[in-house]
């Protein structure tokens, strides 16, 4: 009987978490720890080692060119193929794919749950879902057999804080598993705790780590008591200090933490900040139509919330 109620207690706030009540715009799902990779990277300088890189990869994708994010791995991995970052960088793509396909990123998805309702019909690809799992097995696979050999690996690490979180967002966002994504998100956030141990320099990584401070936070008070997560004591400001970090200083996540911090800042009724970032995001990846919908919607909401 106990097990079940914590079970259900822990069912209850992971909905609150990812789909939260009416007028809590924006929803805070896109999450884990990447907790799901919006994959990203700062802006990389066109030329061709980029342009053929993971980075170049990463460039393709957030700009909503999957096709040619695709193309870029294909003959990254072939060349490479021990790199297990590339294999992880596929399976976000494939999950981006989906995403758009099910129109996961639109906004009004995540502010109106009458949308989650007419979505619930709409079902994942099988074979883009094989190909997610299967890159995803291929690239933790390769990290974990590099930590074998040397546990402190740090590309290894990331990897894996990586792969937990495209996990976690693809069960919540996808799958609609919400309550078993909480699990992957912890292990992410392990492995992020445990990369930062060894280099307090890795910028990317505190973007795990400050979306789980974040999502602690998030949790309602009689859940946050027995929802562990390491190194966690779900402080919403220490955790914009750690996305804000992250932001700065992430060689591949730099772009998804102004994501991140730009959701954030509405939900703390900061909206000239996340005003601020999703511009420089939009001149940035011209290519990306979401960033400029959402500029949109946040003119449209202040000039509501002023005729209040």
């Amino acid at each position: 009987m106990t097990s079940r109620f914590f079970s259900g207690l822990a069912a209850k706030a992971a909905e609150i978490v990812f789909f939260p009540a009416p007028g809590s715009w924006p929803r805070l799902a896109l999450c884990a720890a990447t907790f799901a990779l919006w994959f990203s990277l700062a802006a990389f300088p066109a030329h061709a080692a980029v342009e053929e890189s993971p980075e170049g990869a990463l460039n393709r994708l957030y700009n909503y060119d999957f096709t040619g994010a695709h193309r870029v791995l294909d003959a990254w991995n072939a060349k490479h193929p021990d790199s297990s970052l590339g294999h992880a960088l596929q399976a976000a793509t494939f999950m981006f794919t989906e995403f758009a396909r099910l129109q996961i990123l639109e906004g009004e998805f995540f502010t109106d749950d009458k949308k989650i309702v007419d979505k619930k019909g709409l079902k994942t690809d099988p074979v883009v879902r094989g190909q997610f799992y299967g890159e995803l097995d291929t690239a933790r696979k390769l990290a974990e057999q590099r930590l074998a050999v040397d546990p402190k690996d740090q590309d290894a690490l990331f990897v894996m804080t990586v792969s937990e979180g495209l996990l976690a967002d693809f069960d919540a966002l996808i799958e609609k598993h919400p309550l078993a994504s909480l699990g992957y998100a912890k292990d992410a956030q392990t492995y992020a705790v445990r990369l930062l141990a060894i280099n307090p320099s890795f910028g990317d990584a505190y973007l795990t780590t400050g979306y789980s401070e974040y999502l602690l936070g998030s949790l309602p008070f009689f859940v946050r008591w027995f929802t562990k997560f390491d190194d966690t004591e779900g402080n919403k400001i220490t955790a914009i200090q750690k996305l804000q970090r992250a932001a700065e200083t992430g060689r591949y996540l730099g772009p998804y933490a102004k994501i991140m911090l730009a959701i954030i800042y509405v939900r703390e009724d900061r909206l000239p900040d996340s005003e601020a970032l999703l511009r420089g995001l939009a001149a940035a990846y011209p290519e990306n139509p979401m960033f400029k919908k959402e500029l949109e919607k946040i003119s449209q909401y202040t000039q509501k919330k002023k005729k209040r």
